[in-house]
């Protein structure tokens, strides 16, 4: 299979030709979440972006492994440089062990992450369970001079790394700008400059969390985790890194300083990054208090929510937005999301009621190619989906006495929805929905049924056969019994 995948590198600012460095292998690495509380719809955005990204490569026929990491400590987020550890703080309110937090959210993520049909990664590593390769690179960058230990904590030395690299070629940010921007915090006297970030953080008495090392008992900065889980399952080059566009500064950014100052190259060929789901226009988010959670989606149960949306309508949102682009929250477009995916499922199903003709009136032979081409094209979902759309009109008409298709041509046709709809966009029957299509197929075949009856009773044979025959040709068996009208589907 030969297509030319282009991604959107964040680094070089344009789309490029994905090439792999070990073809057919593939190392992807993606940030997951901080597990302190219950996961957002900011936080489905990038699990199903990358998702898709996992299939479509193991659909081209890569051996992908795909990394997504669990920041399952509070204090590793952020600079680690202020604010208290959220994870304790949340154990300590709630008398628990923070491990326990951690493994209480967690859970719950895995189980939405599935509700959503995300592909489980090749690996999952916790931050916890790396502190000795993240004080190995603490030493590694230390040895090779651009970090500096003060009192029983190490900072990377942000202004000798620029005057050898570029401190900022990520978000295209220049340092002298970084100095002027970054606010000094209290009792931050130990570092050279404010923009000096953290790598190994000495514990005060009360952190709950902390581990010995070379410099203090005390815990890493929140970037050290990515950098050295990376390293350890990818190795000291891999392909693609990915995240939510929050991430470039200064998380990823610091990444990468991390990675050249270590080992002297860069770690990550492409950068890749979703934007931001915005509610009213301003991104949503637990820091700003305005996030919906997934379980609240679920279930309806949020002031702004004027129903429950189901997973796949939350699925079917998010895709119908190119991943680069942001996506606004409203109860507008999630109705029209899930109207959307209903309309393609109804077309799904009523593929099966089709009988195929000698000879077809349709040109379905593009279709395929079309989306390829949709998701070669830094993986456009919403252009697959407007093709799919497409798709559903040939069935519709076909179905109405408008069109014919032969069985190879249908069978072309089921192939694409299978493979795109399901393979690739991984959307699902949902079962809500087709409860709602089943009772409301249900309600019509009674109605015609009570109209039949009618016609019968004024002894309207022609009517009454009229439906009887028509039902029958789309499939219902109908059967008069002594206590009334029986029927069934049978396709």
């Amino acid at each position: 299979m030969d297509h030319q995948l282009k991604i959107y590198n964040t680094l070089d600012r344009e789309k490029e030709l994905f090439v792999p460095l070990h073809a057919p292998h593939v190392g992807l690495y993606v940030c997951g979440p901080t597990v302190y509380s219950d996961a957002h719809l900011g936080h489905a955005r990038p699990a199903i972006t990358f998702d898709i990204l996992f299939r479509y490569l193991t659909h081209l026929g890569y051996k992908v492994r795909y990394v997504r990491n669990i920041t399952d400590v509070g204090h590793l987020e952020h600079d680690a440089d202020e604010g208290e550890d959220k994870i304790a703080k949340r154990a300590r309110l709630e008398k628990v062990e923070p491990m326990e937090i951690v493994q209480f959210y967690l859970n719950r993520y895995h189980k939405e992450m599935d509700e959503l049909n995300v592909l489980p990664p090749s690996i999952e590593p916790l931050a916890s369970g790396h502190i000795i390769e993240q004080i190995q690179l603490v030493k590694e960058i230390l040895a090779n001079g651009y970090a500096y230990e003060s009192q029983g904590s190490v900072y990377f030395d942000v202004v000798k790394y620029d005057k050898d690299y570029h401190y900022g070629k990520l978000s295209g940010r220049k340092l002298d700008d970084v100095l002027n921007t970054t606010r000094a915090l209290d009792g931050q006297s130990e570092k050279r400059n404010p923009a000096d970030f953290a790598l190994w953080k000495a514990a005060q008495p009360e952190h709950i969390m902390r581990w010995p090392s070379p410099w203090s008992d005390g815990f890493p900065g929140w970037h050290c985790e990515c950098t050295a889980m990376g390293r350890k399952y990818l190795g000291d080059h891999f392909d693609i890194h990915g995240g939510g566009m929050d991430l470039v500064f200064p998380h990823h950014e610091c990444e990468i300083a991390q990675a050249v100052a270590a080992q002297g190259t860069d770690m990550v060929r492409y950068w890749m990054h979703n934007n931001m789901i915005t509610i009213n226009g301003t991104k949503m988010g637990k820091s700003l208090g305005n996030f919906i959670t997934l379980q609240e989606f679920f279930t309806g149960s949020h002031k702004l929510l004027a129903q429950a949306y189901s997973p796949m309508t939350i699925r079917f949102f998010i895709l119908q937005a190119q991943y680069r682009s942001t996506v606004d929250f409203s109860n507008e477009a999630l109705l029209a999301s899930e109207k959307g995916f209903e309309r393609l499922m109804d077309a799904v199903s009523r593929m099966e009621l089709i009988t195929p003709s000698k000879s077809s009136n349709v040109d379905v032979s593009d279709l395929e190619a079309k989306c390829y081409e949709a998701m070669n094209d830094d993986l456009n979902t919403p252009i697959v989906i407007a093709h799919l759309f497409e798709g559903a009109k040939i069935i519709n008409n076909i179905i109405a006495g408008n069109n014919t298709i032969t069985a190879e041509d249908l069978d072309k046709l089921k192939g694409v929805f299978n493979l795109f709809l399901f393979e690739l966009l991984g959307m699902k029957p949902d079962a809500n929905a087709s409860g709602k299509r089943e009772d409301a197929y249900s309600q019509v075949v009674d109605m015609l049924l009570e109209q039949r009856l009618i016609a019968k009773q004024n002894k309207d044979w022609a009517t009454s056969d009229k439906i009887r025959d028509e039902l029958a040709a789309l499939g219902f068996i109908i059967k008069d019994t002594k206590d009334g009208t029986e029927w069934k589907l049978t396709v």
